[in-house]
């Protein structure tokens, strides 16, 4: 079987999209093409030969406050900011047929590629998610993700996601 990552679009078969969490299958099966067609996020899939969903993710235009960044990072930027430009990783999610097999890792690498290269067509920062649990922020941290207490969302700046793509890709 050969696994491939591709958009969204009508000939993927959804339906049976299951990773274990109700809210991320009910998205891909039920929302994630309504979104895409509003413009809201652009889904990516990874796909079996047959072209049934196994994985997505989902990315988007975001901003974060500044104030919520740590020291280290929010001292570099100019002062005259409140709201700084990012990408928001929404989802990502892979079937549990697929679990434990190095696809989320796939997917993820995939999301932060595409990332990076739209941060240098379009001023942006990092890329934040909303980890939907503790194994998932564990999986998150474990890239470099950086929690961010007062939001409880998680960050990778730019420059980590270059570093990591470097070494990745």
């Amino acid at each position: 079987m050969k696994a491939q990552i591709q958009k969204l679009a009508n000939l993927h078969k959804k339906d049976t999209f299951s990773c274990g969490q109700l809210l991320l299958d009910n998205y891909i099966s039920k929302q994630a093409s309504q979104d895409v067609k509003r413009k809201l996020s652009v889904c990516y899939v990874l796909v079996d030969d047959e072209q049934t969903v196994k994985g997505y993710y989902t990315l988007s235009a975001n901003a974060i406050q500044k104030e919520s960044l740590p020291e280290e990072l929010s001292k570099k930027l100019p002062k005259s900011y409140e709201d700084l430009p990012v990408i928001l990783l929404g989802r990502l999610a892979i079937d549990k047929s697929f679990q434990g097999k190095g696809f989320g890792e796939i997917l993820l690498l995939d999301a932060l590629n595409e990332c990076y290269k739209l941060s240098n067509q379009l001023g942006t920062i990092a890329v934040v998610v909303d980890a939907i649990d503790i194994k998932a922020q564990t999986f998150y941290e474990s890239y470099g993700f950086i929690l961010l207490p007062s939001s409880g969302k998680m960050l990778l700046p730019m420059k980590t996601i270059e570093d990591l793509i470097s070494n990745n890709l």
